[in-house]
């Protein structure tokens, strides 16, 4: 059997297939469980409002789950959703194994695809301490491929120096202004870097975001064993900075306190803010798959429509 060339934006996109796998995966599940009422299988529906004609609804479909749909046609406007990821040095921990950046590339694939299926229009960002691509939200098919093959990119095998000094809160602002109006906002980050300045910078963009009127959604992304609960053998590490190569020689149990007592301390004061600002703040584990991230979009994606 010949082997299949992936083209730059070819139909065989390895993580375009696996998008595919965990949705559909995603959406039998959810017809098993109490979340089948929000409106995945009914890709080309929306439902029916009380008083509206109804020579568009879907008999069938009403026959099945015993609630109304209206047939859905592409002229209607549909939800625009910006895609960012964090793709700073830290990103990429753990080294030599499933980090945070595979997990963040891999839950915008999965959204990508469940955005296409609901013919919602997806735009994808990158920053590190730059804004390194942005594009406008589309939803073509070549539009869609190239989002793929963006993120395919990501990928690569870690490089030290992508360094978030203040969570690159610049490029946010640049992408809260290019932004098109009212448009979802999705953001994945693991927040390093932001605690120096008490995460002023950081906290000034996601509030430009929401003046901006675009619903945001936050996934903190973290590594449970390592980063959440600092689970390190009884013996002495040298840690390194993966953002500023700074190395620290230590003994786990000598800094385990103070550091779980920074960590909650710094999530609480994000949590803070992003109910203050009205952002979605919600902890994403790597370890944890993807129904984590799923969920959450489909709670803010039913209110939005």
């Amino acid at each position: 059997m010949a082997a299949i060339k992936l083209s730059e934006y070819g139909e065989y996109s390895r993580l375009k297939l696996l998008a595919r796998q965990v949705v559909e995966g995603f959406i039998t599940g959810l017809h098993k469980s109490p979340f089948h009422g929000f409106s995945v299988e009914f890709a080309e529906h929306r439902i029916y409002n009380t008083g509206e004609s109804t020579r568009h609804i879907d008999w069938k479909l009403y026959g099945r789950t015993g609630k109304l749909f209206v047939k859905k046609y592409e002229e209607e406007t549909n939800l625009r959703c910006q895609l960012v990821l964090d793709s700073s040095s830290s990103m990429y921990y753990p080294e030599g194994g499933y980090n945070k950046m595979t997990f963040a590339v891999e839950c915008a694939a999965v959204l990508i695809e469940l955005l296409h299926r609901q013919r919602d229009a997806a735009g994808l960002s990158v920053f590190n301490e730059k804004l390194t691509l942005h594009t406008q939200a589309r939803s073509t098919p070549v539009h869609l491929n190239m989002l793929y093959s963006e993120l395919e990119r990501l990928w690569h095998p870690f490089k030290p120096g992508s360094e978030t000094k203040t969570f690159a809160a610049e490029a946010l602002h640049n992408i809260a202004e290019a932004v098109h109006k009212r448009s979802l906002v999705i953001i994945f980050s693991d927040m390093m870097g932001t605690a120096a300045d008490g995460g002023g910078d950081l906290f000034a963009a996601l509030q430009h975001l929401r003046h901006n009127k675009h619903e945001v959604i936050l996934f903190h992304i973290t590594q449970k064993q390592g980063e959440d609960d600092f689970l390190f053998p009884n013996r002495p590490y040298k840690f390194i900075d993966m953002e500023s190569g700074v190395e620290v020689k230590v003994h786990p149990s000598e800094v385990k306190d103070r550091y779980l007592a920074a960590m909650d301390a710094y999530r609480k004061e994000l949590l803070l803010r992003c109910r203050q600002y009205r952002i979605d703040f919600v902890e994403a584990h790597i370890d944890k798959g993807f129904r984590q991230v799923l969920l959450p979009y489909l709670v803010k994606r039913s209110k939005l429509l």
